[in-house]
């Protein structure tokens, strides 16, 4: 009897342990990579009805797969290795951790931020799928305008895409451009004054900083550092555990396997991830603490309906408008046109990883595709939305897949905020 009752107890005290935080996420470790996460490899081709025909395409891209931005995050992990070691106070988990991280410097010295060898397949592959779905688009003689930011990476995925498109039909007229000149499209937090005026007053930070002082598990970094670790304070753990995170969770786009589950448990990589989620949403996406975020994309926003315009009206006979940019670049128009999954409005910071998540918006190739059909009957147009290449319903609250233009337009056209027409 005596043993039943402290069963129970057990099973009473784990049920209590997880209800006390409801919010908590359960995502896979791939998942919780985040969008640093390589593109999906399995996509299955969305089937369109007999009656249409596709005829026109807006493609808004992100770079693929990429060595980390820059190395300030693996010597600053490496920086405090190193000193554990000197100290005395690394662990065994922390030298698997060092050796996993010189493997990153190794590999990505000289590299940093450019596209690897995975980035190029993915743009191909997305590419080659594109041809293959939609290929009515894509007839002899017909004209593709491509555009990318100034960012090399981008500006690769960008002929890697196009690459694939000439060895699958040579006899397409496409024309490039990039450069700064394309800022207002692809990189308006660089030069949207309202949004500059943002990052510099932090306005999202209260918000995010009082979540990751709660929620950031320094833990994992003592496992490596050592519990005789001389931090300077916890602010400093967090910083370190949360760049350890970032280390980590890049590691598959650039071909390495880190096996995180050496370094920190599943529950652990999850409070991880939502703090670098919650980072991302605040600052890219509309929120209660500000929607100036998504109103940077309103110049991309405009553009998508005045070439779709202009193709329709035959002022214009570019068949498709392919541009590729950054997370940042598609994070905001996702959010301004209120795709579900990529719009969430709280006051309950705590339940953002749980509605709005960068793995599903953002993984690296990203994109985002507003197809034009035909109906061959009446020869009205109709628009699909396609996220990362799966159908998603335009209007929060419709089903629909395929909406008449314009509707979709009017639906556009009112998600630009007043202010901004």
């Amino acid at each position: 009897m005596g043993k039943k009752i402290f069963s129970a107890l057990i099973i009473i005290l784990a049920l209590s342990a997880k209800a006390a935080d409801p919010m908590a996420t359960n995502y896979s470790v791939r998942q919780c990579e985040g969008s640093l996460t390589p593109y999906p490899t399995e996509v299955n081709p969305a089937v369109f009805p007999d009656s249409l025909t596709p005829v026109f395409i807006n493609h808004v891209g992100r770079h693929g797969s990429r060595y980390p931005a820059s190395s300030a995050n693996s010597l600053k992990l490496k920086k405090a290795l190193q000193r554990a070691d000197s100290l005395g106070t690394i662990t065994a988990v922390g030298r698997q951790l060092a050796r996993l991280n010189d493997l990153v410097i190794e590999r990505s010295t000289n590299q940093w931020g450019a596209l690897d060898s995975l980035g190029i397949a993915e743009q191909r592959a997305i590419a080659s799928r594109m041809m293959y779905n939609l290929g009515e688009v894509f007839t002899d003689g017909c004209t593709v305008k491509a555009l990318s930011s100034y960012s090399p990476r981008a500006m690769m995925s960008m002929y890697s895409f196009l690459h694939q498109i000439d060895r699958l039909n040579n006899r397409i007229n496409v024309a490039t451009s990039t450069g700064r000149v394309n800022n207002p499209l692809m990189r308006p937090f660089d030069i949207d004054e309202e949004y500059l005026n943002f990052r510099r007053e932090y306005v999202w930070k209260p918000t995010y900083d009082a979540y990751f002082e709660q929620m950031c598990p320094t833990g994992v970094i003592r496992k490596a550092l050592g519990e005789r670790y001389p931090f300077a304070d916890e602010a400093e753990a967090r910083e370190l555990a949360i760049t350890e995170y970032y280390v980590i969770a890049g590691c598959r786009a650039i071909g390495i396997d880190p096996e995180a589950t050496r370094f920190m448990s599943k529950e652990e990589y999850n409070a991880l991830w939502s703090c670098f989620n919650l980072r991302q949403y605040l600052q890219r996406a509309g929120s209660t603490v500000s929607v100036v975020p998504q109103d940077v994309a309103v110049p991309l926003l405009r553009d998508i309906i005045a070439t779709t315009d202009a193709f329709i009206e035959g002022t214009d006979a570019t068949v498709a408008h392919l541009r590729w940019g950054h997370a940042e670049t598609l994070m905001p128009l996702l959010s301004l046109i209120h795709l579900k999954g990529c719009y969430y409005m709280t006051n309950y910071f705590d339940t953002v990883g749980l509605n709005w998540c960068d793995f599903n918006i953002v993984p690296m190739s990203a994109n985002v595709q507003f197809i034009l059909f035909r109906a061959k009957e009446s020869g009205k147009y109709y628009m699909r939305v396609d996220l990362n290449e799966r159908p998603v319903p335009l209007q929060p609250n419709d089903s629909t897949l395929y909406i008449p233009w314009e509707t979709a337009r009017n639906y556009l056209v009112r998600c630009q905020p007043l202010y901004l027409l």
